[in-house]
């Protein structure tokens, strides 16, 4: 494992650091956002993912959200990885929501997509290792958080490995991929026609299983993306046996201003779970 520290920056006691490496599952160069809180007593410390949407980066929420305060707060270390493979060489669509930058957190089949839209393994694999050595202290307790796009990567990352992660939380998740523009045309890209293969990266098919993780989700009522994208009715329905805590908040938006506000909520139910 070979990375690179390419920034550091003190925020609220603890340290926001940007890695770079080269990926063997992405066959790509790859940065990711680490914040690791100050830790001054020496405890074992968990371990938050967030995931983020549709053209982001690892900077956005690292850079707009203020997580750190409760990461520092909490005394949790969060890795932000980026959304999806980069480079040159790496297959691209001229939309906004497909190829780079929309990676949608699956293990893609179809070409030209197979060779580098790995971003389960990469995640849940190969990022996972890298965090687990950078960590100080880590005491192996998880949990993954994330908004849209990348609200559907942690309640798919999360419902598929249940033991491991011990919440889930979401902003405006597409929480049934298969039911809505954006998953549509993503899944029909990345794993081809047959719709039966869609459903293990369909939360609202996942979610149906027994004994998963206690899952948070916050809407904003106005959300531009939520009637079209968003909705969460086949999710809830298929959910109902299941610890969902559902919220729908009135005014807010799909922004980091939404993210912002109802942070901390999604903070204090994770360590909830996690201590």
């Amino acid at each position: 494992m070979s990375f690179k520290l390419i920034e550091k920056h003190r925020s609220f006691g603890g340290e926001q650091c940007k890695y770079r490496h080269y990926s063997e599952v992405l066959h790509c160069e790859m940065t990711f956002s680490l914040y690791l809180p100050s830790n001054k007593e020496g405890k074992k410390i968990p371990l938050i993912w967030w995931l983020s949407g549709l053209t982001c980066t690892d900077d956005n929420f690292s850079q707009k959200s203020g997580f750190q305060r409760l990461a520092e707060k909490y005394q949790a270390a969060v890795m932000i990885p980026d959304t999806s493979p980069r480079g040159e060489h790496v297959a691209d669509d001229e939309a906004w929501d497909l190829g780079q930058g929309a990676g949608f957190y699956l293990n893609a089949t179809q070409e030209p997509w197979a060779k580098h839209y790995k971003m389960y393994s990469y995640i849940t694999e190969e990022l996972t290792a890298i965090a687990s050595s950078l960590v100080p202290n880590f005491s192996g307790a998880e949990s993954i958080m994330g908004h849209s796009m990348g609200g559907h990567g942690a309640l798919v990352i999360g419902l598929k490995n249940a033991a491991r992660f011990k919440a889930i939380s979401a902003f405006a998740p597409i929480s049934s991929p298969s039911q809505i523009p954006w998953g549509i045309k993503a899944f029909a890209a990345y794993l081809g026609e047959d719709k039966a293969s869609w459903k293990e990266w369909d939360a609202s098919e996942l979610v149906k299983e027994a004994g998963m993780p206690p899952i948070l989700i916050t809407q904003g009522t106005q959300d531009e993306f939520y009637s079209k994208h968003l909705d969460e009715t086949h999710f809830l329905n298929n959910a109902r046996e299941n610890n969902v805590e559902y919220n729908k908040v009135e005014g807010y938006d799909h922004s980091y201003f939404f993210i912002a506000t109802f942070l901390e909520d999604h903070f204090a139910f994770h360590m909830k779970h996690l201590r």
